[in-house]
């Protein structure tokens, strides 16, 4: 069986590396290579700054297939099926310079070599790649010079245009190994002459596909009426639907109303796994990385100009980081402006660097202080009467019999927030990060 990888073919004015792969299928197909398992989508360290737009690499593997087939997607306005395993058979010289030739054709006529910021690689190998590249390149930074040494120890056949940053990508999706979860994307790509022109996709029927189909996860927003299935770059795909079980996508995508779709393919994808954080110490964290850290609430919440809230949290040891709910996050940022000093709270979130700080994905509320509002002066014992403050800090007396009191009479303050998770609005989600929905832990009233 050989492995394929591809990444950062794409740009923020179009192209798209998922339809590099849509691209290939097809043409590996027409050669006669089959295709085994599903085309995999696995999104990358979110915190890249040189990232093109989602950070997410694609692999796929081909060979000789054997056992069952998985319809995989429709091309042409035919159905494409996968087959199950591979009957290892070995491929040949011929038939793997044929594939070479094929991938190095494809990724050069779509890619946005125009672009600045993308720079392309390709890597064709027939080994697997352990899976603690994945592991790395999802969770830190990763240099082209590791890679390449690596590849070059997998006797890979690879190829890096421009600054070759895609190279990394390519090997992390091979390697990726879905131990522990994984998701599924039905992608629909659209006609040719309606690239970078206004989509069209009904919101009431997503919105009834989204009610009906419970296996899927964000595909509206309805605090904020925003259409979460359909991207908002100028790039070839229609829409895409998320889901945990591959079985009900193409039904769910039956139920869209939408503009012609040209073709579509099911990705196996690490969306919505929380794959990118690792749990740290606060003096642990580092820029670039994801994280989920423990601590206290040590400063009363601020919003600055722009609407961003920040506040600090601080460990046993006093080490303390800033964490911030940026405007993006919007209503999130009012379930932040209720923390008060001294609640203890969990955080999940990537690392932006000068200064440190946490962008929110999500925050667990572990306990809440109660917090006592002064309603009146305290009543004396003796006389009944209030009492009168004598000072602040000083405590209160009554004037007439002179009895002392350090206690008035306080209300609890509801504090509209409870303890258990909160997640930032569909809108602001991050391909990786985990929904509520898939944790099976109900919602506290952040979306």
């Amino acid at each position: 069986m050989i492995k394929i990888g591809v990444d950062d073919t794409d740009s923020r004015n179009g192209g798209c590396t998922t339809f590099v792969a849509r691209t290939l299928i097809k043409n590996l197909l027409q050669e006669r290579f089959d295709i085994i398992g599903f085309p995999r989508l696995v999104r990358l360290n979110p915190n890249i700054p040189w990232k093109t737009r989602g950070n997410g690499a694609i692999s796929i593997n081909v060979g000789k297939g054997h056992g069952k087939q998985i319809k995989i997607g429709n091309l042409d306005k035919k159905d494409v099926f996968s087959y199950e395993g591979d009957n290892g058979d070995f491929i040949d010289k011929s038939d793997l310079e044929k594939i070479v030739k094929i991938v190095e054709k494809t990724v050069e006529s779509l890619a946005k070599f125009d672009d600045e910021n993308t720079n392309p690689g390709l890597v064709i190998v027939k080994k697997s790649i352990s899976s603690q590249i994945y592991e790395k390149t999802v969770t830190e930074v990763v240099s082209r010079h590791e890679i390449k040494k690596l590849l070059k120890s997998y006797d890979a056949i690879y190829k890096g245009y421009k600054k070759s940053r895609g190279l990394i990508g390519a090997t992390a999706a091979i390697s990726w190994e879905s131990k522990s979860d994984k998701t599924y994307e039905l992608i629909a790509y659209r006609e040719n002459k309606k690239w970078g022109k206004k989509r069209f996709v009904d919101e009431l029927s997503v919105k009834e596909m989204d009610s009906r189909c419970c296996s899927t996860f964000d595909n509206f927003d309805y605090a904020n009426e925003h259409n979460r299935i359909v991207p908002s770059s100028p790039c070839p795909i229609l829409y895409g639907i998320r889901g945990n079980d591959f079985n009900e996508l193409e039904s769910a995508s039956k139920m869209v109303k939408s503009e012609p779709i040209e073709s579509w393919l099911i990705f196996e994808t690490n969306q919505g796994t929380d794959d990118h954080l690792q749990q740290k110490n606060i003096i642990d964290v580092k820029p670039f990385e994801s994280v989920i850290v423990k601590g206290m609430v040590a400063d009363i919440p601020q919003t600055i100009k722009g609407g961003h809230v920040f506040f600090e949290i601080r460990d046993n040891e006093k080490n303390t980081i800033t964490c911030a709910a940026y405007e993006p996050t919007k209503q999130f940022r009012r379930i932040i402006r209720n923390l008060a000093i001294g609640d203890q709270v969990e955080v999940y979130g990537g690392v932006r660097t000068k200064p440190l700080t946490i962008n929110l994905e999500k925050i667990n509320m572990i306990n809440l202080k109660k917090i006592y509002k002064k309603i009146e002066n305290p009543i004396c014992s003796n006389c009944g009467k209030h009492m009168k403050s004598v000072g602040t800090d000083r405590g209160y007396k009554c004037k007439i019999c002179g009895k002392k009191s350090n206690e008035p009479i306080e209300k609890e303050i509801d504090r509209k927030i409870e303890t258990g998770f909160y997640e930032v609005p569909v809108c602001a989600r991050r391909h990786l990060s985990k929904p509520l929905k898939r944790m099976k832990i109900s919602k506290n009233g952040s979306d």
